[in-house]
């Protein structure tokens, strides 16, 4: 069996193949656990007091932000209150903002 040589052209052929680059990947944002809103008739009987005692302290018409904020309680849970007070015609409603009827 006879070697093959490599001539000067080859050589020079593979050294002037262009070198890769490695692209680094940007990191996926970090995943923030949230906070599960469990759906059943007595939560929503917590909500729904933890938004008529806010309203009832701010004696004031708020919007749902501000009612989350002053109950301490997520918007979601908010909206469940809120719907129980309205259901049982305990909330009047004018401009996006909400208050005791």
């Amino acid at each position: 069996m006879a070697e093959k040589k490599t001539t000067k052209k080859a050589a020079a052929v593979k050294a002037e193949e262009p070198k890769k680059t490695t692209v680094k990947k940007a990191a996926a944002p970090k995943k923030v656990a949230e906070k599960k809103v469990a759906v059943n008739a007595e939560n929503a009987g917590f909500k729904a007091g933890d938004v008529y005692q806010a309203l009832a302290a701010a004696g004031k018409a708020l919007t749902v932000k501000e009612i989350a904020k002053a109950a301490k309680i997520s918007e979601e849970e908010t909206l469940l209150g809120l719907g129980w007070l309205f259901k049982e015609g305990k909330l009047a409603a004018a401009d996006e903002k909400i208050t005791l009827a």
